[in-house]
């Protein structure tokens, strides 16, 4: 990968993940593609930071954790333009409309949200708050909620590893299928191991509750890939989203359990 690949990888990451206004790529390419997805948990990290500021000040001003906690979801979605809230809504409504592969995804392409979708927003959000309130009050709670995610974005590395294709021909996950080698999304969820072990000691914790952070993230990514792959026969750019959003909902569960 080189060094221009790397840096339009980041801008594109950062530009299209967070709020944040960067440059744009002077090249959006495969190359490029593949280094954004990789570097996506880093690229959030504005969004991390603003969710732990705003964990930290509620804990401060003693508000009550619930509020802390949807305030919170709220700072998520708001950084990320509720790019991944939208996913998830679009997703769920796709796999309750149709078992039919092509009205499915024309559901799924309209955009706006349905009784499946709005449920689906409903428990998600409301188990992400509830998660983050019970570690309202604990010393490592800002830490813990901003690095989950962060991480959580490491599911994009496995949504677009080597051999999973896009479930349409036009569309966000054409140009992003694909580009991520199955040696780089490997590595990646080695550190993502080796990152909530690291928050688990700082937290005070057994280093297993670290491997049951990653995992509790894989298994949510696996789970929304599969269910899209049989479904829709491979990725759209909403399946991205509503992976992430689903491992971050069972790491933040996953971090909460006392």
């Amino acid at each position: 990968m080189s060094a221009s690949s790397v840096r339009d990888g980041w801008l594109l990451a950062a530009g299209t993940l967070t709020v944040v206004r960067w440059p744009s790529p002077s090249r959006v390419d495969r190359g490029s593609a593949g280094a954004a997805m990789l570097l996506a948990p880093l690229a959030v990290a504005p969004i991390g930071l603003a969710v732990a500021l705003v964990v930290w000040l509620g804990d401060v001003v003693d508000a009550p954790p619930l509020v802390v906690g949807l305030l919170a979801v709220g700072a998520i979605a708001l950084g990320s333009r509720g790019l991944h809230v939208d996913g998830l809504s679009d997703v769920a409504d796709s796999l309750t409309a149709s078992h039919d592969r092509d009205r499915s995804l024309e559901v799924m392409k309209g955009g706006t949200a349905g009784p499946a979708g709005a449920a689906t927003l409903v428990v998600v959000l409301g188990l992400q708050a509830a998660s983050i309130a019970a570690l309202v009050g604990t010393d490592a709670a800002p830490l813990v909620v901003g690095a989950v995610v962060c991480l959580s974005r490491a599911a994009l590395t496995v949504c677009c590893v080597a051999g999973v294709p896009p479930a349409r021909a036009s569309g966000l996950a054409v140009s992003f299928a694909g580009t991520v080698s199955r040696l780089a999304s490997l590595a990646t969820w080695v550190l993502v191991l080796a990152a909530g072990v690291g928050l688990a000691l700082a937290a005070g914790l057994p280093w297993w509750r670290g491997a049951v952070l990653a995992a509790a993230l894989l298994v949510g990514t696996l789970l929304v890939l599969e269910r899209c792959l049989r479904r829709h026969g491979g990725v759209t750019g909403d399946c991205f989203g509503a992976s992430i959003e689903i491992a971050l909902t069972a790491g933040l569960i996953a971090a909460s359990i006392p």
